[in-house]
């Protein structure tokens, strides 16, 4: 997995895993949790077929939590990758707080085209 290059592009609420050739191989896609407090929802991860079991879904997982640490706020994750992966790595995920994931879950049924 050395010549994969993890981006995030904000904008459009994706982080993405791009190989040598520039081309996506996996992503998160996210949004931002605005209220009751600013937070990273996961939403979908998904990995290329051809690239599967390379550790590109945890590395993205990995660098989503290192993310929202350096902007300091937390992840509430929808997403059943990340939620297993959140579960399987607790020092470097902290678990998310139940009213987050209550208004992420309430932002999304509100949002339904969005993902």
């Amino acid at each position: 997995m050395s010549d994969i290059e993890i981006r995030d592009d904000r904008a459009a609420g994706r982080l993405e895993a791009v190989g040598d050739g520039g081309e996506v191989v996996g992503r998160i896609e996210y949004f931002v949790l605005d209220s009751p407090a600013a937070a990273l929802v996961p939403v979908h991860t998904v990995v290329e077929p051809a690239h599967e079991g390379k550790g590109i879904a945890g590395s993205l997982a990995r660098e989503l939590y290192a993310l929202a640490a350096r902007d300091g706020v937390p992840v509430a994750p929808l997403c059943p990758y990340v939620v297993k992966w959140a579960a399987r790595h607790p020092e470097e995920a902290p678990a998310a707080d139940p009213g987050l994931l209550s208004a992420a879950k309430d932002w999304l049924r509100a949002h339904p085209g969005r993902f």
